[in-house]
């Protein structure tokens, strides 16, 4: 077996599966692209507006901070986050492409606990909590993710096989 030779036939689910892998890819490109947009054309209550909203930090009550030096660090600190967010995104394409291409139970496994880490973190740390708007973008991702994971194995060579052709 040599470097980059499919080592099963990639079915159908698998392929739906990497398929739910990039449009979660693309959801959490846009939140790093959107973040880059707001650090560049606005002021850290534009960074915030992104993050809150929820039931437990609506916008119109969250107290913007005056200081000048306390408002550059939130900005950094936003920034950071967005474009965190956003290398998740490509993360989840590379999974995708693995996926789709390779039949890659590694790149699986990357899918369900490095990519489920930051979802899951987000969904029990933000938006359950009610500090982030619920809605279709922050709920979808969390359920997009479960979807693919779900779906994905059902796609792929048996596990041994792919042990099996090393």
């Amino acid at each position: 077996m040599t470097v980059g030779q499919d080592l099963g036939k990639v079915g159908t689910s698998a392929k739906v599966g990497a398929a739910l892998f990039v449009l979660w890819g693309i959801l959490h490109i846009w939140v790093g692209a959107e973040g880059v947009h707001q650090y560049i054309t606005g002021d850290v209550k534009n960074l915030w507006d992104m993050l809150i909203g929820g039931s437990n930090a609506p916008r119109a009550a969250f107290q913007h901070t005056p200081d000048a030096l306390t408002a550059f660090a939130q900005r950094q600190l936003i920034l950071n986050f967005c474009i965190d967010v956003g290398g998740y995104g490509v993360l989840g394409m590379t999974v995708a492409y693995l996926i789709w291409t390779r039949a890659s139970w590694a790149a699986y496994f990357i899918g369900v606990f490095i990519i489920g880490i930051a979802d899951l973190a987000f969904l029990f740390a933000m938006v359950t909590p009610g500090v982030i708007e619920m809605n279709a973008g922050t709920i979808g991702g969390p359920v997009i993710w479960f979807l693919a994971v779900l779906i994905t194995p059902f796609g792929m060579p048996a596990i041994w096989q792919e042990a099996h052709n090393k």
